[in-house]
């Protein structure tokens, strides 16, 4: 006969069992995620690393070859053009239909490694002007043939548009061109959506004494911007630009022809020529780092 194994005997509950811990009564609190701080960069479009902005910060370094007309227009017209805390200055009516060709870079010198970056034309006018007894330049229109100097001229208050730049460059050898510090012919030509609205030509003949005195004085702006939201003011901001390192070349200055077309932008025609003084061939640098708020 087989005998039933023996089964051991269920142990019995401890008398005391162990207590279940309670939760601390100030539990410690969880780690909060670092903030946001969003896309940046000093221009639009903003990224994560800032770097997809079409402008980088100042300093800009400028270097480029310029050819100049000096010329007078209406008084009154001139007048028009500044805002009240401008006045004419000793000369009412001077004026400068000026173009270049330029190459520039930022402090890190990046941009010279594309020069379709780096290169643009423009054409601007100047109009002598004084800021409380200072004198100075206005730029009443510009064009650029670059959208980088375009929005980067928006920031500094400069009126520039784009538009079809050229003009004679000087050449080293050869004969398909002026050459450098010589006499010869220079000419520009400007165009905006395929219509010519400038023209010049100068024939330099002998080297100046001192760069056209337009070219000599600082710039004064109004940084803009439209009002967008409602009740909001737009900005509208008298500056000038704070400028270092300026460098002329040799000026070779002559007789110049210079003819504006008034019918194609709207009131460019107040700035035509009443009279044509002399024009001008130089290569220039500086370093634009910025602007100084003048109201």
């Amino acid at each position: 006969m087989t005998q039933s194994p023996t089964l051991a005997p269920i142990p019995s509950p401890p008398a005391h069992p162990a207590p279940i811990p309670s939760p601390p009564a100030h539990p410690a609190p969880i780690p909060s995620p670092p903030a946001r701080t969003g896309p940046g960069g000093y221009s639009l479009p903003l990224s994560p690393s800032g770097r997809s902005s079409m402008l980088t910060p100042p300093p800009w370094h400028f270097a480029g070859e310029v050819v100049m007309v000096d010329y007078r227009v209406d008084p009154d017209a001139a007048a028009s053009f500044l805002p009240p805390e401008l006045d004419l200055g000793p000369d009412p009516g001077a004026a400068a239909a000026i173009w270049a060709q330029w190459q520039w870079c930022s402090e890190s010198a990046d941009e010279l490694g594309s020069p379709q970056r780096c290169q643009f034309g423009e054409f601007l006018i100047l109009l002598a002007c004084e800021y409380r007894g200072r004198p100075m330049a206005r730029c009443p229109f510009a064009w650029v043939d670059h959208p980088v100097p375009m929005v980067r001229g928006w920031v500094q208050g400069m009126p520039k548009q784009l538009g079809a730049i050229h003009q004679t460059r000087p050449m080293r050898v050869g004969s398909a061109g002026p050459r450098l510090g010589a006499a010869g012919r220079f000419d520009g030509t400007v165009a905006v959506e395929g219509r010519q609205i400038a023209q010049a030509s100068v024939v330099v003949t002998e080297e100046a004494v001192r760069p056209p005195a337009l070219h000599t004085v600082p710039l004064v702006h109004t940084r803009t911007f439209p009002a967008w939201l409602p009740g909001e003011e737009p900005l509208a901001q008298l500056v000038s630009s704070t400028v270092t390192d300026v460098e002329f070349s040799e000026v070779w200055s002559g007789s110049a022809s210079l003819r504006l077309d008034g019918d194609a932008i709207p009131d460019l025609g107040l700035l035509a020529p009443v009279a044509v003084g002399a024009g001008h061939v130089f290569g220039y640098a500086e370093t634009l780092h910025g602007g100084s708020a003048l109201t």
